[in-house]
């Protein structure tokens, strides 16, 4: 089952305002929104359909070419909607916090497409056979950040949360992007986590990209299981998410992980 896409574009009432020195406004345009509509398809489905259906170089192309643009998009994972936008962008990373409101002391997270891109942009301290354990699926790995990663992302710690969510979307992205996209939750802060686009529709003014996959089967909004692996052969986990039990399993049964005693 391939990608098909269902686009509109709202002109939204949000306008974008250039002023003069002297406070007399110069050039006013309304911003717009593209929605692109996904229809339901397997997780698990090859990569390689979305590059392969006009419907789906369309979708790509159009969030690539916002997100190049230095726009912030939304979009589905494996468990709840996201906003992202490219890590690499300073400006676009202001443009996430500003959209949701957050404390600008709280960390976006990185996604990327491949095991591989995560030692290009992290210190990887755990044998790679964990990592491919882990993903791609529901858990965000914490790790020491490389030099590679923008000292704009994050710059008040030296970790960085990373994702390679099961979603086949999100991955083909990530390897089109050719970079890692930073990554939170597509909602205002202090708000509930979104499983459907409509739940987030009071920020879609200030998005360049809607990408609309349908309901996230998982309904439960815990995100993501975040675990700091930045210690080598210790763990800790910062948010249980909703794959706490397998995870943490995994870590200690099979890799011999230690919990911090920090925990």
């Amino acid at each position: 089952m391939g990608f098909s896409v269902f686009v509109r574009t709202l002109i939204l009432s949000s306008h974008t305002c250039l002023h003069s020195a002297g406070g007399i406004r110069a050039n006013c345009k309304e911003m717009k929104t593209t929605v692109l509509r996904l229809f339901q398809q397997p997780s698990n489905g090859p990569l390689s359909q979305p590059a392969d259906k006009p419907d789906g170089v369309h979708i790509l192309n159009s969030t690539v070419q916002a997100l190049k643009d230095g726009q912030v998009v939304a979009v589905p994972t494996d468990t709840i909607y996201g906003l992202a936008c490219l890590a690499q962008n300073s400006e676009a990373i202001k443009r996430v916090y500003d959209i949701k409101g957050r404390n600008g002391n709280k960390p976006l997270a990185i996604c990327v497409g491949e095991i591989q891109d995560i030692y290009k942009y992290c210190k990887v301290v755990v044998k790679e056979g964990l990592l491919e354990d882990l993903l791609p699926g529901p858990v965000t790995l914490v790790l020491e950040r490389s030099d590679t990663l923008n000292a704009d992302l994050n710059p008040f710690t030296k970790l960085v949360g990373v994702r390679i969510p099961d979603h086949p979307f999100m991955r083909r992205l990530c390897q089109v992007c050719a970079e890692p996209l930073a990554l939170t939750s597509a909602n205002v802060s202090t708000q509930a986590s979104t499983v459907a686009v409509n739940e987030f529709e009071d920020l879609w003014p200030k998005l360049a990209v809607v990408v609309d996959g349908g309901p996230i089967e998982d309904q439960s909004r815990l995100g993501s299981t975040v675990v700091d692996l930045s210690v080598p052969g210790r763990y800790r986990i910062i948010r249980p998410g909703c794959a706490f039990s397998a995870t943490v399993a995994a870590l200690e049964s099979k890799y011999g992980l230690l919990e911090d005693p920090g925990s």
